[in-house]
């Protein structure tokens, strides 16, 4: 994958994991994989997220990006591991320069029309729309992605499967972020995960 529309156009739903044991990841990204959710979120808000990066890169099929990254050392950390893209809850000069230079697919965190226009002047135009729900939900979406026509995004924060059809039926929604699928057993994650994969229009 080479950049952030053709990694976003995977899979309808992005799994946003977080993982407390790296033992677990290998087995949780088998699964998700398996039910057609190849593009993996792993947030950088536990000790064994760089661990868990690693483990399931070994599965084949798996696009393995890092999540929740909020700073140049992170961001260092997170390559070094091998991640295949780069997400951020927000949007600021000083970390998104650097991963832009460096060429590696990046989704960064917008709320409002200030941060999608910090994104333009940047060069980017696809978007984690984080978070969703408590920035307004679809209704707000709806209302800055008319202005920003050239923009994408990727709504994350509070999306359920009950509404998550709802933001793909959104044609600037290229995929959504979300945690729900990565509960219970591993047999139960690929079911969810093979749900979520078919929630796309």
């Amino acid at each position: 994958m080479t950049n952030i529309a053709d990694i976003m156009q995977t899979s309808a739903v992005i799994p946003v994991l977080v993982i407390d044991d790296a033992a677990t990841a290998l087995p949780l990204a088998q699964a998700l994989v398996a039910g057609g959710l190849r593009v993996l979120e792993v947030t950088m808000r536990t000790p064994a997220a760089i661990d868990a990066i690693v483990e399931m890169k070994k599965v084949p099929g798996a696009i393995v990006g890092a999540g929740t990254v909020v700073n140049t050392e992170q961001f260092a950390e997170v390559m070094d591991a091998g991640a295949e893209f780069i997400v951020s809850p927000g949007l600021s000069d000083r970390l998104a320069t650097p991963i832009i230079e460096s060429g590696v697919p990046f989704l960064p965190g917008i709320a409002n029309a200030g941060d999608i226009m910090r994104g333009l002047d940047l060069g980017l135009t696809h978007f984690k729309f984080f978070p969703a729900e408590a920035s307004g939900g679809l209704t707000a979406l709806k209302a800055l992605a008319a202005p920003f026509y050239q923009c994408r995004f990727c709504p994350t924060g509070g999306i359920t499967e009950a509404t998550a059809p709802d933001w793909l039926a959104f044609k600037p929604v290229l995929c959504v972020g979300g945690s729900w699928v990565t509960g219970g057993t591993m047999a139960e994650v690929e079911l969810k995960a093979r749900a979520a994969n078919a929630l796309r229009h």
